[in-house]
């Protein structure tokens, strides 16, 4: 190699040394692991379902990922964890319920400081929150975003704190009624001892007796679903909570998710009902199952739809708020239960002194034919006292039905067919409205000693409704019972043109067939509401004179009281 290739050399090697030492040079730094992190910033709700929410916030410089914490009501719905990016969605959360999030940056073991907290709610309303107290027979309102359509299977099941169950509404019952346009459920067939065992039927309690019912378990109230337990089924002072199958109503609750307490026993005999939970109770039945002698019950105005049971008790005063805005309302007939204990309304049972005052009860039946009582006064001595004071009694057939010793004053009583009847040893209406509904009968006496005076209508009006005929209402019939005796008696009362011309109804022939003054048909001063005198309707009825009039003339006279 000559000298001019040995300088070529040496500089090809020279500049390959300075391209790697420049190239070295070039090489940038390792990156810095920052020793502090901002806290996330712009934290807020990026979206919400009944079940999930989403929360989102701008990135943090230098952080790895981020840990979050999503806070409920109790330890047991607190959330935590971990994600790489921005956003998180933490699902499986309880339906309409407060929540409170915060998140926090990371970085090779180095946090940012807690954002500060977001609040969020789950979509939807939580059906009675947790720590609510109820009455024991408050209406349960499961609330939801679209009116809810009843299934035809589910169960809706009431648990105590401790997982006992204690009622339970199957859906598959639901087979067995017809659904009112109003949402009260009548059964399809009359119930039988082999058919009353179902959950849409009702045992209501009362001194250790029973009275079985049909009733409305559920019904659909604008968007919600509410929920009526069977009587007696919670305690005082207890907590429950609800699971509901989806295929009741397409929407499922489940356990822990709908829980209340119920609210304390009374200590007072003043007993307050008001179907809102303002009160002590929330249903009538709850508060004649509570009472004890001496026991005044008040009800705020209001429609009670139940068919109520009172057995064994004395002195109870049940007192409406005022007589129009207290309604005691729901039908039952024979078509559905038969027998006077199970037809009627309110059911009475060897109870004395019971006082009724201020309020409507009316047996929504509707119909002209069938049985169907407002209230059944069955004294087993037929001395126990009943008194009426003030109130209306609506129906059609069999309106009223009595034994014992009973005052109506300053009441209503309507119907059309036999509407008041039964087995009193005295039972006097004093200043009352009498009103027909439709061509029938006012009374039909099954008294049970021809002594008594059965039936009495003093100083009363009878009328009748738009529409009905004149002259179609008789004053009574006999039940053709040789072993009862018809005493019925009208004493100085205006009778209406709906009131027939021979005034008593003459087939069956009456028992007694020939009136005296102490038994059966019998009347005096009856009058046209313009004064003119029309008593002596036919020789069924006997014209009373002054004299004979003044036993039946004042409430000592028939009631001894």
């Amino acid at each position: 190699m000559n000298l001019i290739d040995r300088l070529i050399v040496s500089l090809l090697a020279a500049a390959l040394l300075l391209a790697s030492i420049a190239g070295c040079q070039e090489k940038p730094d390792e990156p810095q692991v920052p020793t502090e992190l901002k806290v996330p910033e712009n934290v807020v709700l990026h979206g919400a379902t009944e079940t999930s929410l989403t929360f989102q916030w701008k990135a943090v410089e230098g952080a790895g990922s981020y840990e979050w914490k999503l806070t409920g009501p109790d330890d047991a719905s607190s959330l935590k964890g971990e994600v790489t990016q921005r956003n998180v969605t933490v699902g499986n959360l309880k339906k309409g319920t407060e929540y409170s999030f915060c998140v926090r940056a990371k970085a090779d073991g180095i946090f940012s400081g807690w954002s500060g907290h977001v609040s969020a709610r789950t979509e939807g309303t939580a059906p009675q929150p947790g720590g609510q107290r109820l009455c024991v027979d408050a209406p349960l309102v499961l609330e939801m975003d679209k009116v809810p359509v009843l299934g035809t299977s589910g169960l809706i099941k009431v648990f105590t704190s401790a997982g006992r169950e204690v009622d339970r509404i199957d859906l598959a019952d639901i087979a067995t009624v017809n659904v009112r346009s109003d949402g009260v459920m009548l059964p399809k067939e009359q119930i039988t001892a082999a058919t009353r065992k179902n959950t849409f039927m009702d045992v209501l309690t009362c001194s250790g007796k029973t009275r079985t019912v049909h009733y409305t378990p559920l019904y659909v109230q604008g968007e919600s679903l509410v929920i009526k337990l069977h009587s007696g089924v919670l305690d005082f002072d207890t907590e429950y909570y609800i699971t509901v199958d989806e295929s009741v109503c397409d929407k499922a609750v489940e356990a822990g998710e709908w829980v209340f307490t119920t609210t304390s026993s009374p200590s007072s005999s003043e007993i307050r009902v008001a179907a809102d939970g303002s009160g002590d109770f929330c249903t009538l039945q709850r508060a004649l199952s509570h009472a004890s002698a001496g026991a005044v019950i008040t009800l705020a105005s209001g429609t009670y739809p139940e068919m109520p049971y009172l057995r064994d008790k004395k002195d109870i005063t049940v007192r409406g708020d005022s007589r129009e805005g207290v309604r005691i309302a729901y039908p039952n007939c024979e078509n559905y239960m038969n027998g006077s204990s199970a037809r009627c309304l309110w059911l009475v049972e060897n109870c004395d002194n019971l006082v009724l005052e201020q309020l409507t009860i009316e047996n929504t039946f509707g119909e002209q034919k069938g049985q169907a009582e407002t209230i059944y006064f069955n004294s087993g001595s037929n001395a126990h006292r009943l008194t009426i004071e003030n109130c209306s009694l609506i129906s059609y057939q069999d309106t009223f039905l009595c034994k014992g010793v009973v005052w109506v004053h300053n009441s209503l009583i309507a119907g059309h067919c036999d509407f008041i009847w039964g087995y009193p040893k005295a039972c006097l209406f004093e200043d009352c409205e009498i009103r027909s509904r439709a061509a029938g009968y006012i009374v039909q006496a099954r008294v049970q000693a021809a002594a008594d005076k059965g039936f009495v209508f003093l100083n009363c009006s009878l009328t009748a409704e738009d529409g009905v005929e004149d002259g179609s209402m008789y004053l009574a019939r006999s039940s053709g019972q040789s072993e009862c005796w018809d005493n019925v008696t009208y004493v100085g009362c205006t009778m209406g043109p709906v009131i027939a011309t021979q005034g008593w109804h003459s087939s069956p022939a009456p028992n007694p067939s020939k009136p005296t003054a102490e038994s059966g048909w019998k009347e005096y001063g009856s009058v046209t509401p313009a004064g003119t005198a029309i008593s002596g309707h036919n020789a069924y009825g006997r014209v009373l004179t002054a004299n004979e009039a003044a036993a039946y003339s004042s409430r000592e006279a028939v009631l001894g009281y």
